[in-house]
């Protein structure tokens, strides 16, 4: 990459604040430096995780591009080929990566997610508005014409695609498919398992459908929001449970609707209650929970000690524990998974804030 290459202009919707609209600002996009790209995106979704930090519930310096669901196209060197981007990069080389079981890679996340969230590698911003650095939220921002990652935080796609259903794969997707295959092991016990799941948005819905066809006999959806209780029927959800309509805990009716408890147990909402309510909703002697949802920041997670030495295990992973994002498209292109469902509105770069309102509407 040349010191030639220009800066370009763009449109960023830029989060000034929090529980305030997104703003479409003109930005200004540095060039790649050495073992980056800059990326045209296509197309980006919205993970909860975005609804979050506009609601205050977790913390990260303002003003920011948000988005880390994205997919697009390398503009700066390779031009044409077609990419997805990794919000939890892969340095290939510390101990979480080398690791068959773990993609928590020391080296580039735990930059990418400290409190400067500016570029992961080199502590600075790639982006400018007035005159002012605007943060990255962690490593990727999506939610502008243009971005610049480091070269560990992309992967090639097939060209056939469709960038505006695969972008979903960036997180949504891996994250719930991931928690059942990899981390919960869903599929190495005999079929006809109980599964729980509280949370029916876009995760927990990944997560559903990932059960089902893990050949589990039962479901439990549990939420808050029952408009999301027909479509999480269609996607394999046996029993639909609202916890405000319930005149004793959630967990309680779980552990008498399953005999003991479910054998499985996905929370993926973000609350240190439901959290709780996830361990306690697995049955005693093998039961197993797992943490997907990301609590607000500086939470601590209490519980009774006795429910682990009964034999509850409870485990949490990020972006599903292993890499398979590329993998996943192509799969996809063969028609051995259906990401279709999981898309509930297709809407353009300037209806952003509208996204959100359908997010914090409920209708996802």
């Amino acid at each position: 990459m040349t010191n030639k290459t220009p800066v370009i202009t763009c449109r960023a919707a830029i989060a000034w604040t929090t529980n305030a609209p997104l703003t479409i600002e003109k930005v200004e996009v540095d060039p790649p430096k050495a073992g980056e790209v800059r990326i045209k995106i296509i197309s980006s979704g919205i993970c909860d995780t975005n609804k979050h930090i506009l609601e205050g519930k977790d913390k990260v310096p303002f003003p920011a591009i948000w988005g880390h669901e994205g997919a697009g196209t390398v503009e700066s060197i390779g031009e044409g080929v077609t990419i997805l981007m990794f919000p939890l990069p892969e340095c290939r080389e510390c101990s979480s990566c080398l690791h068959p079981k773990s993609n928590f890679c020391l080296k580039e996340r735990l930059v990418s997610i400290s409190l400067t969230f500016f570029h992961p590698i080199y502590g600075t911003s790639r982006f400018t508005c007035r005159g002012r650095k605007i943060y990255h939220l962690y490593g990727t921002s999506t939610f502008t014409e243009y971005t610049v990652v480091h070269e560990i935080a992309v992967g090639k796609i097939d060209d056939d695609a469709p960038m505006d259903t695969v972008c979903i794969l960036s997180c949504e997707v891996p994250t719930g498919f991931g928690a059942v295959f990899n981390i919960a092991k869903v599929r190495m016990f005999t079929p006809g398992s109980t599964c729980v799941v509280f949370g029916l948005g876009g995760i927990g819905s990944a997560v559903v459908m990932a059960c089902k066809a893990s050949g589990a006999s039962r479901i439990i959806g549990v939420d808050i929001k029952e408009e999301k209780f027909p479509r999480a029927r269609t996607l394999g959800v046996t029993d639909c449970l609202n916890p405000q309509k319930l005149k004793k805990p959630v967990q309680e009716v779980v552990v008498e609707m399953t005999g003991k408890g479910a054998d499985f147990a996905f929370e993926a909402i973000g609350l240190i209650d439901t959290m709780v309510a996830t361990l306690e909703s697995c049955h005693p002697s093998y039961g197993v929970g797992v943490i997907i949802g990301l609590a607000p920041t500086n939470s601590q997670l209490i519980f009774d000690p006795m429910l682990l030495l009964s034999g509850r295990t409870l485990k949490g992973g990020a972006l599903g524990s292993e890499s398979c994002i590329p993998k996943m498209v192509t799969d996809y292109l063969q028609k051995k998974i259906n990401l279709d469902p999981l898309i509930t509105h297709t809407l353009p770069f300037e209806s952003i804030n509208k996204a959100f309102e359908l997010l914090q509407g409920g209708y996802w």
